[in-house]
């Protein structure tokens, strides 16, 4: 299994939780905006962590941390993800899983067996931009499709998210998500941000202004929407 990354510590992407960040190599996506580029186009095998790290560190931090996130890339991706989950869970953490809903059927048995306790799902834009937003022409959304209607089931605490990008995003685009969502318990516009470590240079984010006015759009649907990583 390729991980490449372990953020020690965090208070805002498990709710409620404070927990790690396990960073999982490859992805099917080549978004352009992408934050975690070495993670999908430069995945080098020399940077991976063992297994038996990650699972130590976890081990001197119980009673300490609540969770573990665990992102990517793509994390549906990896071949060992299940007996990963697994150990992590029988050390008494529960589980964030981020994912782009590209693999529903695996999304469905991992979370239909209590290996997961919160998913938080990307939504890159309105399902006519999809394949454009995601660097991939033509795509077939049904797993998208799947994935969202999986989770808006309520088998799984869950959020939907979206990374919005001045290139890719218009007003248009939150009307049509927002009517795709409607009613989900939890959507977020998160601002862009280069991260220097971006797909493609010099993509840019809204003003804040602009971000609200989106936000008021999907409210009309998902009145539980809210802005992240606006300043």
């Amino acid at each position: 299994m390729d991980i490449q990354g372990l953020q020690k510590v965090t208070l805002l992407d498990f709710p409620g939780r404070v927990a790690c960040t396990v960073f999982l190599a490859g992805c099917n996506f080549r978004c352009p905006f992408c934050h975690n580029a070495s993670l999908v186009t430069h995945v080098d095998p020399d940077r991976n962590i063992p297994e038996e790290e990650i699972l130590s560190f976890l081990k001197k931090r119980r009673g300490v941390l609540d969770g573990v996130c665990i992102t990517g890339g793509e994390p549906l991706l990896a071949p060992g993800l299940d007996r990963l989950i697994r150990e992590i869970k029988d050390l008494g953490y529960e589980v964030k899983l981020d994912t782009n809903g590209s693999n529903a059927e695996r999304l469905k048995t991992l979370a239909g067996s209590g290996m997961i306790d919160y998913v938080a799902m990307d939504i890159k834009n309105a399902p006519g931009k999809y394949g454009m937003t995601i660097g991939i022409d033509g795509y077939d959304m049904s797993n998208i499709f799947k994935s969202v209607d999986y989770l808006m089931s309520g088998s799984v605490p869950f959020e939907f998210r979206t990374t919005v990008v001045r290139e890719f995003h218009k007003r248009e685009d939150f009307e049509e998500i927002g009517r795709w969502l409607k009613g989900a318990p939890a959507y977020y516009l998160q601002g862009f941000v280069d991260s220097g470590d971006v797909i493609r240079p010099g993509l840019r984010a809204y003003t804040k202004e602009i971000m609200e006015q989106a936000l008021g759009i999907v409210k009309k649907y998902i009145p539980a929407a809210g802005l992240r990583g606006v300043d």
